[in-house]
């Protein structure tokens, strides 16, 4: 297998469709297994940089807009679900592509991990209301003080996680870590080339906001106003820029992303056996032809 790894805006979509053109004309059959916590929701395409109807057409990509914006989704169900599409495509003599940018979706994907359960009903939705009360700074020092393990690698700013450890600590399923922790490790369940994606950061910072104003101007505030009114779900509602979108805030979905881009290069550098490649400059084309040299070295 191969795995496309990096942060919003590196361009992951565009290298995975020029690396599909050159992988076919091996006599490969190529096919993208989204790995991205969002993407699984129909009606949030522009929100959350799904691959367009053109990029579909190039290339096939499994696991993206087939969930109503109104259901929950966990990484453990979607680890259940890449592990039978990925094990499928195999069968059929085909080349999955884990391509995304959340990192706990693409180690959920590439391996067994251990998954904690989900929060007993109503305790995610009482941390998330103390969050917008308190704020994020002064819950993960409340999360410092009660589980100083548990911080470590979480930024202040990191609402989604401080929120999740909160929740887990509360339940007695938050425990100091032993060994080497499963998002790390080099473990896979099957033979993959793992390739993280990054870019110069004041380029890549440039062309977050630049995505996000061709959101803007595709009619991402509609969609969103849809979502909603649909009853979006909690976890749909964690899409990057969702509530500054209703709230017609540009400059702070512009910001959010920008943070998480650098979580994002953060897991990058945590990836074990990741084979990291500069793309600043460089054409999807060019990049692609890098990842297939290193694929054809592992295959042979």
């Amino acid at each position: 297998m191969i795995a496309l790894f990096g942060p919003t805006g590196v361009g992951k979509t565009a290298v995975a469709i020029a690396l599909t053109q050159q992988l076919r004309e091996l006599g490969e059959r190529p096919v993208a297994v989204s790995a991205d916590a969002l993407q699984v929701y129909a009606g949030l395409e522009l929100l959350t940089g799904t691959a367009t109807a053109a990029e579909q057409a190039q290339l096939e990509h499994r696991l993206i807009s087939f969930l109503p914006v109104n259901a929950t989704f966990s990484a453990g169900q979607y680890a259940e679900l890449a592990h039978a599409q990925i094990d499928e495509l195999l069968a059929a003599g085909q080349r999955p592509v884990v391509v995304g940018g959340t990192g706990l979706y693409l180690r959920a994907a590439l391996t067994e991990l251990t998954l904690r359960p989900a929060a007993p009903e109503g305790v995610r939705e009482r941390w998330t209301a103390e969050l917008e009360r308190r704020g994020p700074v002064a819950l993960h020092a409340l999360l410092a003080q009660r589980a100083p393990w548990a911080v470590a690698g979480i930024e202040p700013t990191d609402r989604q996680r401080i929120v999740r450890s909160l929740e887990l600590l509360e339940a007695g399923e938050l425990e100091p870590p032993e060994g080497e922790s499963e998002l790390w490790s080099a473990a896979v369940r099957r033979p993959t080339l793992l390739v993280g994606l990054t870019m110069e950061r004041e380029q890549l910072y440039a062309r977050i906001d630049a995505r996000v104003q061709r959101m803007i101007d595709a009619g991402v505030e509609d969609e969103v106003r849809r979502a909603n009114a649909a009853g979006a779900s909690v976890t749909a509602r964690k899409a990057l820029g969702f509530e500054e979108t209703l709230t017609g805030d540009v400059d702070a979905i512009k910001r959010r992303t920008r943070n998480y881009a650098r979580r994002q290069l953060t897991w990058l550098r945590k990836l074990a056996a990741a084979n990291v490649i500069e793309v600043t400059g460089r054409s999807p084309a060019d990049v692609a032809d890098e990842v297939l040299g290193l694929w054809l070295k592992t295959a042979a």
